[in-house]
């Protein structure tokens, strides 16, 4: 009983930590958050500028924030640019299943390399599904994860700026929906 107590303290405490943030984000604060985000991005690795250079469009959400124990979630907002301006804003729906205990935030950019691309996610339901083996510890940026990592993948995912502490060795699945913030 104890335990179950203390799962369910533990598994609220998480997402309300991942929703604190997300929820009272605007167009505006969307817009300043996905600037810095890229700044960050190209300042720590210059070689994404390239890509971001040759990309038909970049999704970025500044601000993934996920948690779990055994089942986890996740939620973050962002917007897709294409030129530098932003065409439409977009949250990020995570849920995942298997060993998995912790919380983290990290930055998500996906870079769409040809306008088909573009067009089947603005099409699509927008699932992405994958098992993977991640651990966080800090933030200082040397963990990359890419969905795809050859420069010829027609989307190219980037995970940095990761913080928090958490292990995992899940089924995940994310949804990507357009939302329309103020």
């Amino acid at each position: 009983m104890l335990r179950r107590v203390i799962g369910i303290i533990f598994a609220t405490g998480i997402l309300a930590g991942c929703a604190s943030y997300n929820q009272a984000s605007g167009a505006d604060k969307i817009d300043a958050a996905v600037t810095a985000t890229l700044f960050q991005l190209y300042t720590t690795y210059p070689s994404a500028e390239n890509l971001a250079q040759n990309a038909e469009a970049v999704l970025v959400i500044p601000r993934m924030s996920q948690g779990g124990f055994i089942i986890g979630g996740g939620y973050g907002r962002g917007a897709l640019q294409v030129d530098n301006i932003t065409k439409a804003y977009f949250s990020a729906t995570k849920g995942s299943i298997g060993l998995q205990a912790g919380s983290q935030q990290f930055s998500h950019v996906m870079f769409f390399m040809t306008e088909d691309a573009v067009s089947d996610f603005l099409m699509s339901p927008g699932w992405s599904a994958g098992g993977s083996v991640q651990y966080v510890v800090s933030d200082q940026g040397d963990g990359w994860s890419a969905d795809l990592v050859k420069t010829q993948s027609p989307i190219i995912a980037i995970s940095f700026n990761q913080s928090g502490l958490g292990a995992a060795a899940t089924v995940e699945g994310m949804k990507y929906t357009q939302i329309y913030p103020e």
